[in-house]
């Protein structure tokens, strides 16, 4: 099985042909030219190109596919081999057979790239922590802003951005937290004042995710370590990595609790949806998450912490036009009208850059 690489072309200012979209190949243009011609020398003039460009090529082509494609004979036309009208055969028949499916690839390309050619529109790429109403501010933010969401775990996100593959992160820390906890140890070594700004975003409850009307009774943490009903109560968890995961264990570092004495602390996913759905299906009697998936889910809840959610960036992005753009769409009164109307969301000084040292605890600030 010989290996397939598709190609495209960007021009600009070009009016779409009324020729349906094709996905063309240098090989078949040549066969097709010299069999149609009759001649190697006929079909170069009809490409437009050498004959010893194109005798070169297709000598290249034999080589590289391990057969012959045209067969010469005294006193007669070149003509393409069985090997080199076959090949015109399969790509006559996938032309035939994806043509819709090609034609669809191609406008998505063009609406893909018709963003890079639009001055008035702006891309920001943002790593960050799975949240719900990230995914309705990317709805909200089209047509001219288009957010380019990696949703990943909170430290992963904050490597992203001081590595350069993104413009902006997205993590959550607890509310009311003071120095020395597990949430500084981890992201205050990736953050220093000065070089990153905070932009406000949101408000957001955290608790645990248990099966409609809450049939264990489920209260607390320590509920967790707990058997009911003469069984272990089977939890889901989130990955090393994420904010959550960081939120749970300093929440059981708080309560003097062991994670090794719950059922299920090993059993991760990947998403607040996904720990939702584990515990709706019957694998799991409890998950730590955000509101917004238990009741999407149609779960019961029992709310433990508010947290706040951080968009962070470099201080030199503040004045890139989609940084500008994304801020200018945090303080409407029309998103922050949204995020108020998901379950256990509120706006939280959406879109105010706002200093590290303000926001989190961790630094102390200079003395005046």
């Amino acid at each position: 099985m010989h290996r397939l690489q598709l190609h495209y072309t960007l021009s600009q200012n070009v009016e779409r042909s009324a020729s349906p979209a094709t996905v063309r190949n240098p090989l078949i243009d040549l066969l097709q030219a010299v069999s149609t011609q009759g001649s190697i020398s006929a079909g170069a003039r009809q490409l437009g190109l050498s004959y010893r460009h194109v005798w070169g090529e297709l000598k290249r082509w034999e080589t590289e596919l391990g057969d012959e494609l045209l067969i010469w004979e005294k006193g007669q036309s070149a003509r393409l081999s069985e090997f080199g009208s076959k090949l015109m055969w399969a790509e006559r028949q996938a032309q035939a057979r994806l043509a819709p499916q090609i034609e669809a690839l191609r406008a998505e390309l063009e609406r893909s790239f018709a963003v890079a050619f639009d001055d008035a529109s702006h891309v920001v790429t943002l790593y960050a922590s799975h949240d719900d109403a990230l995914s309705q501010l990317r709805e909200a933010a089209l047509p001219q802003l288009h957010l380019d969401i990696r949703f990943t775990g909170s430290v992963d996100a904050i490597r992203a951005l001081n590595e350069g593959r993104c413009v902006m992160a997205g993590f959550h820390t607890l509310e009311n937290r003071g120095k020395d906890t597990l949430t500084e140890r981890i992201y205050k070594p990736l953050l220093k004042p000065g070089l990153h700004k905070i932009i406000g975003f949101a408000s957001r409850t955290q608790g645990l995710m248990v099966a409609p009307d809450n049939p264990l009774n489920v209260s607390r943490l320590v509920d967790l370590t707990l058997a009911k009903k003469g069984k272990p109560t089977r939890f889901a968890n989130r990955a090393l990595g994420t904010g959550t995961r960081v939120v749970l264990d300093e929440l059981l570092a708080a309560a003097e609790l062991n994670a090794s004495d719950i059922t299920g602390y090993d059993h991760t996913e990947p998403s607040h949806a996904a720990v939702a759905h584990a515990v709706l299906s019957g694998q799991a009697d409890a998950g730590l998450g955000i509101e917004a998936a238990a009741v999407q889910a149609g779960l019961g809840f029992v709310p433990l912490v508010k947290e706040k959610y951080h968009l962070v960036c470099l201080k030199s992005a503040l004045e890139q036009p989609g940084i500008v753009a994304l801020q200018a769409l945090l303080q409407t009164p029309q998103w922050q009208a949204a995020i108020t109307a998901i379950p256990g969301y509120s706006a939280l000084r959406s879109g105010e850059v706002l200093s590290l040292r303000k926001v989190l605890p961790w630094w102390d600030l200079p003395e005046k």
